[in-house]
């Protein structure tokens, strides 16, 4: 039985960081809306823990006190100074950014927090003068009616809502009920990956840096061991791999995982003296690595749910805080035409992917040709290659620069 009935202009389903971002954005730009999460915050999310530069970027653009300050101040944030590349051949190489001009502002590269207090950190931004946050509001049911949208929730209390809305944006992520609600796609195992995170404390060789690592193990083609610094001695440890390739071989991610931490010659000396400060916990990624339609008549999908995680790195917080950001303004264009159309936002998917065009491109040429009997020896020769180190002092500044100084381009046209 319904209890309560909301009607809403906008309703955001999901308050991850690509559900947070959009209704960061709206309310800057004086937008009300709905935004419900199934769970209570702060929780926990498994992921790699990993924050990029186009993370900050989002951030600079909502408020640039936020990056000079806040971030840098915050006690469960560690600033990373660049990556660790460890080749299958045990070869060491780091990617160090170099010190800053004197009187420069202290910006590095990466940062590391656990989404536990990332998606916290953003939750806790969310202007209630414009964001109606319902947190413990579980999403059960999503129906078209007309050109409006229906969609039943049930809080933790028991009561039942109806949300009636125009304009719904998925941001629920994997197993987005948005996107089971329009049809949404099965799991393509060439365009997934399955990944194990476990907290650790006490790693040695942790460079002093604090340099995020990237494994590549001998053998295991597409797939990386990661070791991600993070405050208080503590370090997310994980693994991953392309699902097509665990199915392919026949691979079990966990005695894998298992093996590299406890007999791999690179790996388990660093962990013999360790502590696990948890069961390895799983979890999928639906990676951006070919082009999908993540909009529709009335409803727009971003992070997760439209499987926008950077197929050649992991990452998604980033991708996700960006189509955010995008997403936020389609929808200001269609609040202020009355038109939800999809037309409206037939420009979105473009604005999405022309930032992971790259990326796609790299994932979708190795998995057609598969030099898997090349691929150690490539990785052996190319990684240690002193060029690589000097592309990266030099394009560092120009990273830095876009992410802090440039405007993210929303094209809506």
């Amino acid at each position: 039985m319904i209890t309560d009935r909301i009607q809403t202009d906008l309703l955001i389903v999901g308050a991850g960081p690509a559900g947070a971002t959009t209704s960061l954005f709206l309310a800057k730009m004086g937008i009300p809306h709905t935004i419900v999460d199934a769970a209570a915050f702060p929780r926990d999310k498994v992921c790699g823990d990993g924050l990029d530069l186009k993370v900050f970027r989002v951030l600079q653009h909502l408020d640039p006190n936020i990056t000079a300050s806040e971030v840098f101040d915050h006690q469960e944030f560690l600033q990373s100074w660049g990556a660790r590349i460890i080749t299958p051949n045990g070869r060491v190489t780091d990617f160090v950014q170099p010190e800053p001009p004197e009187g420069a502002p202290l910006r590095s590269v990466l940062w590391t927090s656990k989404r536990l207090h990332f998606d916290q950190f953003l939750i806790k931004k969310l202007d209630r003068r414009f964001a109606n946050f319902l947190p413990e509001t579980k999403v059960e049911k999503i129906e078209r009616d007309g050109k409006r949208w229906r969609v039943q929730a049930r809080k933790s209390d028991g009561t039942m809502l109806e949300i009636d809305t125009p304009l719904l944006i998925g941001a629920d992520g994997d197993h987005s009920v948005v996107l089971r609600s329009i049809g949404g796609r099965s799991i393509e195992r060439r365009h997934y990956a399955g990944t194990l995170r476990q907290y650790w404390k006490g790693v040695s060789g942790l460079h002093p840096k604090n340099l995020i690592e990237v494994y590549l193990p001998k053998g295991l083609p597409l797939s990386y061991f990661y070791i991600f610094p993070l405050p208080n001695g503590e370090a997310n440890v994980g693994y991953g791999m392309v699902s097509e390739l665990i199915a392919k071989y026949k691979y079990n991610l966990r005695d894998l995982f298992k093996k590299i931490l406890t007999e791999d010659p690179n790996m388990a000396p660093r962990f013999r003296d360790a502590q696990p400060l948890e069961e390895p916990i799983g979890w999928g990624i639906p990676l951006a690595s070919r082009r999908r339609k993540n909009f529709g008549d009335g409803y727009l999908l971003t992070g997760d749910a439209a499987s926008l995680v950077c197929p050649t790195s992991g990452e998604g917080i980033g991708t996700g805080m960006v189509s955010g950001y995008i997403a936020a303004h389609f929808a200001q264009k269609a609040l202020n035409n009355k038109q939800f159309d999809a037309e409206v936002f037939k420009n979105y998917d473009r604005e999405v992917y022309r930032r992971l065009e790259g990326e796609i491109r790299v994932f979708q040429n190795l998995m057609r040709f598969q030099p898997w009997r090349m691929y150690d020896w490539g990785l052996n020769l190319i990684a240690p290659q002193p060029y690589l180190q000097r592309a990266f002092k030099n394009l560092h500044s120009g990273w830095l620069e876009t992410a802090f100084e440039k405007k993210i381009e929303v094209n809506l046209d």
